[in-house]
């Protein structure tokens, strides 16, 4: 189905408040994932390079996207833990936190329930 993600233990993952076609049948409370990730002083250096005369930054691109795995891979163990198949409106935040702003946090929230 369109906007919808399952993971190895069959955990479906949407942003949406329902799952079409599955009729919620408990909810079993909200549950959350959070990762954070340090920035590395040469991946800086480059990046800001890549910055000044344009592009893309690969590195950051692929943090950001490691972190989000992991803080959704935490949200469905947090699921199934609490007896649940499928988490319901995902929302996913990112906030740079630190003394020096040099820490991504990425955390994931949602409802799981039985489907």
């Amino acid at each position: 189905m369109a906007g919808e993600w399952k993971d190895a233990r069959g955990i479906i993952v949407t942003t949406t408040p329902t799952i079409e076609g599955r009729p919620i049948q408990e909810y079993c409370g909200i549950v959350v994932g959070e990762v954070i990730v340090g920035a590395n002083l040469f991946r800086d250096l480059f990046a800001n390079i890549r910055d000044i005369v344009g592009g893309r930054s690969g590195s950051y691109e692929r943090i950001l996207a490691d972190a989000r795995e992991q803080a959704i891979a935490e949200l469905q163990a947090e699921c199934a833990a609490r007896g649940g198949n499928a988490v319901v409106g995902i929302d996913l935040d990112y906030e740079v936190i630190g003394d020096t702003g040099s820490m991504l946090m990425v955390s994931a929230s949602g409802t799981a329930v039985k489907v």
